[in-house]
């Protein structure tokens, strides 16, 4: 049995890659632990569980109980049901603190995403965390990261050489095709509250996307081509990139999943079944060669 480190903010997080991450792990027989910066449970993102507030009357307090779009882009009943479960268990009732991470005690560590600016930015603005994650990496232990989560890996500065942690890496992240269409459509659904799905504006003077995810990820890199998407003569192109079908434990076609050593990394919650495969698969290789080692 491995030991998994969850860590997340306090609120605002994505259910669907934290819940999803969770259920498979806990499947395949690995111990879970999360951490909270307060050591309380934490609560996911309200509008990506229920889809209220994501519609045209999304601001009026009667009408938002009767979502329509909001029922298409809220997580899908995998993943809500992955979260009720994951709410009544024990270690998410009851998580360390961000600063009680002791990188020693664990065998991997996992970070879900999440894009609402004010619960997730003090996650990945995080020096106590980015501090936790170089430990990690330092180590060459197994982490994984997925949508906004591969941010917070792309900040965090390696012990040894004083660059990011994923500078010589492959990666991928929430792509600028995913996050701006998004941000197009909230533009226009959420005109009240126009950012809702950019964690990070573009200031003025920067180019349309220069704070995305998959920007700053990619300068944070050895190289642009260090960064991954889907390639175009994939056979399941379509599936992959139009942001409508997400991955089963049974079919992972929809996904894109990126692993380069012990770094597993994913686009949004449509991978995420794949993600938390390929990790576990990842955690329980690094600790079989673990063994060996000490065998020896």
């Amino acid at each position: 049995m491995a030991q998994i480190l969850i860590p997340i903010p306090a609120r605002d997080f994505d259910p669907t890659e934290a819940a999803i991450s969770w259920q498979v792990l806990k499947s395949l027989d690995h111990a879970v632990t999360f951490a909270t910066p307060g050591g309380k449970a934490a609560e996911a993102d309200e509008m990506m569980l229920t889809g209220q507030g994501l519609d045209l009357w999304g601001f009026i307090p009667i009408l938002r109980r009767f979502p329509l779009l909001g029922l298409l882009v809220r997580a899908d009943k995998n993943g809500r049901r992955a979260y009720e479960a994951m709410t009544g268990d024990p270690g998410f009732k009851a998580p360390i603190k961000w600063t009680d991470i002791d990188a020693g005690k664990f065998d991997g560590l996992l970070l879900p995403g999440g894009h609402r600016a004010r619960g997730m930015r003090p996650y990945l603005e995080s020096p106590v965390l980015q501090g936790a994650l170089a430990e990690f990496f330092d180590a060459d232990k197994p982490v994984a990261a997925i949508c906004h989560g591969v941010l917070l890996v792309a900040r965090t500065l390696s012990n040894k050489t004083g660059k990011s942690v994923l500078y010589g890496k492959k990666t991928t992240a929430l792509t600028w095709a995913l996050e701006g269409a998004a941000a197009s459509v909230g533009r226009v659904t959420r005109f009240w509250d126009p950012f809702y799905y950019r964690t990070y504006r573009d200031e003025q003077g920067q180019s349309r996307g220069f704070m995305s995810v998959q920007a700053e990820v990619t300068r944070a890199l050895q190289k642009p081509e260090d960064f991954l998407d889907v390639p175009k003569n994939s056979a399941s192109y379509r599936k992959k990139t139009s942001g409508l079908q997400r991955d089963t434990l049974e079919d992972s076609s929809p996904a894109f999943v990126v692993q380069d050593g012990n770094y597993v990394s994913a686009r949004w919650p449509g991978d995420v079944h794949t993600f938390a495969k390929t990790f576990a698969a990842a955690v329980s290789q690094a600790k079989s060669k673990s063994g060996l080692t000490a065998a020896k």
